[in-house]
């Protein structure tokens, strides 16, 4: 895709976001998880999930994307500022649980079990006009002998 085609997408997508009515918090990670979306892709990503909530299950993904043969759970965490804590050390043990079940989940319905995955973290810090992105890859596992379980 062209650099012009996809500033005019990024541009469109922004739009309507703003015409959303969410809370500032709501916008906040909204924004951020579009930041971080757009970062992926201009990596090399193929992005085709956003916003992923199983039936049933508690937690959501907020992206999946496939890099290269590896599919790829990306939890997105804003920050307007890490001076109290940086976005990525709000993942906890059971927002972790919550993503693996989820992403289990999502390889079952999307018939992937033996494909390779691993879960990242962007944070994303939105102080200035221009988010500061950084991708932790492979952040958190999936505890042994859960593979395709659940």
């Amino acid at each position: 895709m062209s650099h012009l085609w996809s500033k005019l997408i990024q541009a469109a997508s922004q739009a309507v976001l703003h015409r959303q009515k969410l809370t500032p918090e709501a916008m906040a990670g909204r924004q951020g998880e579009e930041a971080a979306y757009w970062h992926l892709r201009d990596q090399g990503f193929i992005m085709v999930e956003r916003n992923y909530r199983p039936a049933g299950l508690r937690g959501e993904i907020d992206l999946i994307g496939w890099e290269g043969e590896t599919l790829v759970f990306v939890e997105v965490k804003t920050r307007h500022s890490s001076v109290v804590r940086a976005p990525e050390a709000a993942v906890d043990r059971r927002k972790e649980g919550h993503v693996i079940a989820a992403a289990r989940d999502y390889r079952r319905q999307a018939r992937c079990l033996e494909a390779p995955f691993r879960f990242d973290i962007v944070s994303v810090e939105m102080a200035s006009d221009v988010p500061q992105i950084q991708h932790f890859r492979d952040a958190f596992r999936q505890p042994p002998g859960r593979a395709g379980s659940g």
